[in-house]
């Protein structure tokens, strides 16, 4: 992957691959709110070549939710055929099935966890990158609403916890950007806080509801 010392230079494909992201995530938005998708998309992107990313790395970031969220394999194929064979593997190291019908999320999880060790540093970063985007945006969220965040999520409170816990330890054994890999166990850290403080604040409403 390129150094922070070379510049990327983003030319027509990455337009496209841009244009491409908008047509197959229009009508998605961010989980609970009325927020366009491609925003976390544009944000992913953004940080991976903050990081060094060249071009196809650029183009993967943007297209690396769109094989699990967008079609499965014959996605995966039309990214092959339109921005090449390196795109399209890094996009597949990227996402946590490949079947249109999704396997239950835990297992999911575990397999993605699995194989993050062995995955490109290319498609790790854009890994990283999309985990700490969507760190921010619960930690944020759960400032804003309190514990209904949660129900957002495959894995509720509990399991999405664990999973951003388990991804910090795979990310801080890997060669993965030191500060982001900072960044994100600061932020799961944050969220476990604010769990916490949200839990004790429901018990305790409840509790003043018996009482009443």
């Amino acid at each position: 992957m390129a150094g922070r010392s070379n510049q990327s230079r983003l030319g027509p494909r990455f337009q496209e691959a841009l244009w491409y992201a908008v047509t197959l995530h229009r009508g998605q938005y961010r989980k609970g709110t009325r927020i366009p998708y491609i925003s976390h998309l544009l944000a992913v992107t953004g940080i991976v070549l903050e990081h060094g990313a060249d071009e196809d790395v650029a183009i993967a970031a943007l297209l690396h939710d769109a094989v699990e969220d967008r079609g499965g394999r014959e996605t995966l194929r039309r990214i092959r055929r339109r921005f090449g064979l390196r795109v399209a593997e890094i996009v597949e190291q990227c996402s946590d099935t490949l079947n249109v019908r999704k396997p239950p999320w835990r297992r999911r999880k575990q397999a993605y966890l699995a194989h993050l060790l062995a995955a490109s540093d290319e498609a790790r970063l854009i890994s990283l990158s999309d985990k700490l985007h969507n760190a921010r945006m619960i930690v944020q969220d759960l400032r804003r609403e309190g514990e209904r965040v949660w129900r957002r999520f495959g894995g509720g409170e509990d399991g999405t916890l664990w999973y951003y816990r388990s991804l910090v330890d795979v990310f801080r054994r890997s060669s993965a950007p030191a500060d982001l890999v900072q960044e994100l166990a600061r932020l799961v850290s944050r969220m476990h806080t604010l769990a916490g403080r949200s839990r004790h604040q429901h018990l305790a409403h409840r509790g003043g509801s018996r009482a009443d």
